[in-house]
């Protein structure tokens, strides 16, 4: 098992990681994985969180009667086909993200 880190100052920027270390950060900045780089994310504005709101209420109308499900985030999203978490190298986290198959949903 993985130390925990829990604060971004113990994490060298210039270095790539995986899924795998993501996994053991415990600190409060979010962030996001680009090919392995940490990418800071910053807070969304007021603005943005209405647009996102309104968007979710549609989609999540729109897809009442469907098999997908709508998600929010913070929801990690791995953009590889590799499940090995020690090889994914990107993870993001989409402001709406809409699932159809739920075998691609851990629990």
């Amino acid at each position: 098992m993985q130390t925990r880190i829990t604060d971004i100052s113990q994490l060298d920027l210039s270095k790539q990681y995986t899924y795998a270390d993501y996994l053991t950060w415990w600190f409060e900045e979010r962030v996001e994985l680009i090919k392995g780089y940490i990418q800071a994310m910053s807070a969304p504005s007021s603005y943005h969180q209405r647009i996102v709101t309104r968007l979710l209420t549609e989609i999540s109308f729109y897809l009442k009667k469907n098999k997908c499900t709508v998600y929010v985030a913070p929801f990690d999203v791995r953009l590889q086909k590799n499940r090995d978490e020690n090889k994914v190298s990107i993870v993001v986290q989409p402001d709406i993200c809409i699932i159809c198959n739920p075998e691609m949903v851990d629990t």
